[in-house]
């Protein structure tokens, strides 16, 4: 595997390094051990699939609170994307910045984006579908967003968006009141989450309404 680290310090594009014969090709699209060296988080407990139908869908931009920060790790298996990150740990040298990358099936691009990251992307095909893994189970009250067309961000979308969630496009404006960012960098869950449970709860699921990640 190949790991390229961007400007966004902590955040990986990873490629798959291929041995290619008459057969075909042959490589490794995930490895704890070589995570691991590279200083990723090399923990996996979710993998999950979104379908996309139509060309402009765009979801994001979507993060966990701590203690249920979740490292992601996303690839593109049928169609393009464009994905988007965004750095939130308050104390990083790249504070508040974004950076997008198209991810296809066929550029092998995947993207590693760390605890503290915010995540979206727009379809740039119908009939899309990407995978991801996370470090940490998927946990409704702690789920938080900011707005995908956030001036702060300086993202530019490729697309006019055709298909958004009310969700997506009613998260606030940054920095929210909701973020409170600790001396170590990472955000404190409020009281009334951390009334809710440990994290190990979280991972057997918060009892909250789950929305479409």
């Amino acid at each position: 595997m190949i790991f390229t680290e961007t400007r966004l310090k902590g955040a990986y594009v990873v490629q798959i390094q291929k041995i290619i014969d008459e057969r075909g090709s042959f490589g490794r699209s995930w490895c704890q051990r070589e995570f691991a060296e590279h200083g990723l988080n090399p923990s996996i407990i979710q993998m999950n699939v979104a379908s996309n139908h139509r060309r402009g869908t765009l979801r994001g931009m979507h993060y966990q609170l701590a203690p249920y920060a979740e490292a992601k790790y996303i690839r593109c298996t049928r169609g393009a994307i464009y994905d988007v990150i965004i750095d939130l740990r308050a104390g990083s040298p790249t504070y508040g910045e974004s950076q997008g990358l198209e991810l296809t099936p066929e550029n092998g691009r995947m993207i590693y984006a760390p605890e503290g990251f915010a995540h979206g992307y727009q379809t740039l095909e119908d009939d899309t579908e990407i995978c991801y893994m996370t470090s940490f189970a998927y946990a409704p009250a702690a789920a938080r967003g900011v707005r995908y067309d956030n001036p702060a961000f300086g993202i530019h979308w490729p697309l006019p968006v055709s298909v958004i969630s009310a969700a997506d496009q009613a998260w606030p404006d940054f920095p929210s009141r909701d973020i409170v960012p600790d001396v170590c960098g990472r955000d404190i869950v409020p009281d009334v989450l951390s009334k809710q449970g440990s994290a190990q709860d979280a991972g057997n699921g918060v009892p909250t309404k789950e929305i479409q990640p």
